[in-house]
């Protein structure tokens, strides 16, 4: 059916401010449509770099960017601070925490959550990545470790505050592995003179029988000897059973005795489309048409790591591009579908996968090539850089990677209060004891 005929603009709702989101929404400019945008934060994350803001390399700020900043000429598109609650289909409503919005077309890109399996004490004592203010929350628990570390006179308590235990082994896990052991050797031993160092310990724990699975099986092995080399303990075939405030209990029985646990071992999808009654997988993420279109609804596209998408007998993974292509893709199909015309399938193109281990140590995968070492760690940074969003962004996480490399320095190693809206918890170091939790 075409609106095309009819004097008011198409009115097109899109949840989520992330990658797929804002390219959705730039996309839709100056189309004959009338945009709102709705996220419950009123800036963008750069999430490929949030491990960094965990390790004390990059300031929160560094990879945000106001998303009414990114619309300031785009005269038909939006912004709505408001946390979308329910979808409401028979009457192509949003119900938000503030306010009711109609829609002719709506595009849901709300991302993905942290999946914690159900396990026992992850959700209480385990800290995320997958948020500013969980980066932030774990980056001030780091640096409360060692603090208490340097007065505790308790060898075994001591012991149990320099065990850090990272818990996955896909990109972020392995990322901030070798994030954190470079803040550890290098600034905080600084930092710290009267803390032996060889009490430091870094475990990163994987469920699976290697790392990075996606990667081709040279960088998986490069990276296995590389985190090795930083002093990483890897852990293969190691799941976790329980974790406790002092202790992450694995299902061999081993019991790891720490203060800190970092889970990066899975996500799922956001919660709106299932409060909403549209139909999800065990992941909670959507299953879509190859138009991006949900089941049953023309007028609904998910997109991003929300959805479901099939392409040549996989379903694409969790990745900023697949989020920036079927937010594209979404949006000009809306177009289609407003000038009478069909939604034309999704096809995903493949631009390759990269990780940073740490310093001057990458792998980078593009088709059937690969790249290791130096190399790709440049290839790294230009490319991350190269789609931070905002010139002001990509000039300070520039100036920082810079003292970092001809310092060995990490200039944001201080610890800032934060409060918590997510199940991930908080401490202040003047407030709590390391190992205890706010309520």
């Amino acid at each position: 059916m075409s609106n095309a005929t009819t004097d008011k603009k198409p009115k097109v709702v899109i949840i989520g401010a992330g990658f797929g989101g804002l390219w959705a929404a730039r996309t839709l400019a100056n189309q004959p449509v009338d945009v709102t945008v709705v996220d419950r934060n009123n800036y963008h994350t750069f999430l490929a770099l949030l491990y960094q803001v965990a390790a004390a390399e990059l300031d929160a700020e560094d990879i945000a960017y106001p998303v009414r900043s990114v619309f300031w000429k785009i005269p038909n598109v939006q912004f709505l601070l408001a946390h979308a609650r329910r979808i409401d289909r028979q009457n192509r409503r949003i119900e938000t925490d503030i306010a009711t919005l109609d829609y002719d077309y709506l595009i849901v890109g709300t991302g993905s959550v942290t999946s914690t399996f159900d396990i026992p004490g992850v959700a209480g004592h385990a800290y995320f990545l997958k948020t500013l203010e969980e980066a932030v929350a774990l980056k001030n628990h780091i640096i409360c470790c060692f603090e208490a570390a340097s007065r505790e006179t308790d060898a075994d308590k001591r012991k149990s505050l320099l065990t850090f235990v990272i818990v996955g082994g896909g990109a972020t896990g392995v990322e901030y592995s070798g994030a954190l052991a470079e803040l550890i050797s290098g600034p905080l031993v600084k930092d710290y003179p009267s803390i032996d160092f060889s009490e430091v310990t870094i475990i990163l724990l994987e469920a699976a029988k290697c790392l990075v699975a996606p990667m081709p099986a040279n960088i998986r092995d490069y990276t296995v000897r590389q985190l090795s080399d930083m002093g990483v303990q890897v852990r293969l075939n190691k799941a976790v059973a329980e974790v406790t405030p002092e202790k992450a209990i694995l299902k061999n029985g081993e019991t790891i005795l720490t203060h800190t646990v970092v889970w990066t071992a899975g996500v799922r999808g956001e919660d709106l489309p299932d409060d909403s009654g549209i139909p999800v997988g065990r992941d909670r993420r959507v299953p879509v048409r190859a138009s991006l279109q949900i089941v049953n609804d023309d007028r609904i596209y998910v997109i991003g790591d929300l959805a479901a998408i099939k392409e040549d007998q996989r379903v694409l993974p969790m990745v900023a591009q697949v989020a920036i292509q079927s937010g594209v893709e979404a949006a000009q199909n809306i177009v289609r579908q407003i000038a009478g015309q069909a939604p034309e399938p999704f096809h995903y193109a493949d631009r390759g996968s990269m990780i940073a281990i740490g310093r001057k140590a990458a792998g980078v995968a593009i088709g059937k090539r690969t790249f290791k070492g130096f190399i790709a760690w440049m290839m790294w940074l230009i490319i991350h850089l190269f789609n931070l969003i905002g010139f002001r962004n990509r000039v300070m996480v520039l100036t920082n990677w810079a003292w970092d490399y001809l310092l060995y320095e990490r200039a944001v190693r201080y610890v800032f209060p934060s409060k918590m809206p997510t199940c991930s918890r908080v401490r202040s170091c003047a407030d709590n004891e390391v190992g205890g939790k706010d309520s």
